[in-house]
């Protein structure tokens, strides 16, 4: 048995890493740290943590001598920083919640901080734990469609996932939390540096915050006050139709009927997703070049039906389609048929992600085998990449990595 203290209980540390805790005999929680009291209690209740461990910040918990095998960090992004460096001081192993932080110097001081201390950092790209992509990555290295050579990828966020977190939601304005590519999508800077298995060289992006905006407002601020709700594809009661499920869960801890009324009448969001304090692009649009010479293209997109990611890497012998939503990989070598390969399906967030860094961080806090694929070190290309994509975005110019970090 292993025990663990979990620094944030919101979404991803009370519901996904929480749930794997509740289900599996092996890791248990011991303490917690969360600002919100009911978010807080139900986790105490839930795993049996006395009331002297637990705590509104994460401050008193760690100024204790160590007494766990491990730490859980599931705060907001700009809070990931100061407790991760803490924990790594006291050799704790450390799930970290993605990105590592919102500001790249403070990424850079978390990878170094790992170096001097007996713990390891677990970052939660979680997609590198999925089956599809450890099949992908494996098709790619076995050579399967020759040397690589180019890779197009798109995430397509979901307009309703994209009104709920990045108009209305935690992650809507750059200063409170990070850019959109490296809130959202460091996970998808992490997939093509792993494929194309070579450092980013230059990067270049344009994107905008074209839709989500008070220019397309019907002059209404909250949803409870508009006419359009019928039509509009953005309207509350389209989007937090059901109790204790994602995204209706995160808008508040009273999980009921009169909860959930209380919080879109009252809170953000019921806001109209034209009148919202947002200003994170909802398209963007990116190019780079890896050392290796695999150049890549990345879309990310607010209006797309599903949320999912699609995939094609073309090799010098052939190609590999893939669109995580149905967990296939279509692999066609030049003049062959194709062949529809179908990866085993693990239960839980992320296509079994979450469940694969939950098992990788549990065998580390064991002393077993290490299989960690998202140390601090190598996680942290992708946030480079992510920040210089932006610095590219706002400065109207292609970026060389090395000088960036260089120039930090």
């Amino acid at each position: 048995m292993v025990e663990v203290i979990l620094i944030g209980a919101g979404d991803r540390g009370k519901d996904r890493y929480g749930a794997y805790i509740e289900n599996h005999d092996h890791i248990r929680i011991i303490a917690v740290a969360e600002p919100n009291p009911m978010k807080r209690e139900a986790v105490m209740k839930k795993h049996g943590i006395s009331e002297e461990m637990g705590f509104e910040s994460w401050e008193p918990l760690l100024e204790k001598e160590k007494f766990a095998d491990g730490v859980i960090i599931a705060t907001s992004d700009a809070d990931h920083y100061l407790p991760t460096l803490e924990a790594l001081k006291k050799d704790y192993h450390v799930l970290l919640e993605k990105p590592m932080s919102n500001r790249i110097e403070e990424s850079i001081a978390i990878a170094e901080a790992e170096k001097k201390s007996k713990g390891q950092v677990l970052v939660c790209h979680v997609l590198r734990y999925t089956p599809l992509y450890q099949k992908l990555k494996a098709l790619v290295s076995e050579g399967k469609i020759g040397k690589l050579q180019s890779i197009q990828h798109n995430e397509n966020i979901g307009y309703y996932h994209f009104a709920h977190s990045f108009v209305r939601g935690n992650w809507r304005n750059t200063t409170e939390s990070s850019p959109l590519i490296l809130a959202k999508s460091c996970h998808d800077m992490d997939i093509l540096y792993w494929l194309a298995d070579s450092p980013c060289k230059s990067i270049q992006s344009f994107g905008h915050l074209s839709h989500f905006h008070k220019g397309n407002s019907k002059g209404f601020e909250r949803c409870s006050e508009c006419a359009y709700t019928d039509s509009c594809p953005f309207a509350t009661k389209k989007i937090y139709t059901t109790l204790n499920m994602w995204p209706t869960s995160t808008i508040t801890p009273d999980q009921t009927p009169d909860g959930v009324h209380h919080a879109l009448m009252n809170g953000p969001y019921g806001r109209c997703v034209y009148h919202c304090d947002n200003d994170v692009v909802d398209h963007q649009v990116t190019t780079m070049c890896f050392e290796n010479q695999v150049t890549a293209t990345f879309n990310l997109c607010a209006f797309t039906n599903d949320i999912s990611r699609t995939i094609k890497l073309m090799g010098s012998e052939g190609t590999i389609k893939v669109k995580d939503a149905k967990n296939e990989i279509i692999l066609q070598r030049f003049n062959e048929p194709a062949e529809i390969i179908i990866p085993d399906v693990v239960q839980g967030g992320h296509g079994g992600g979450d469940v694969g860094i939950m098992n990788a961080f549990s065998q580390l806090l064991m002393g077993k085998k290490n299989q960690s694929l998202t140390n601090g070190e190598t996680s942290l290309m992708s946030h480079l990449m992510s920040c210089a994509a932006e610095t590219s975005r706002l400065k109207h110019k292609i970026v060389d990595i090395e000088e960036y970090k260089t120039n930090i």
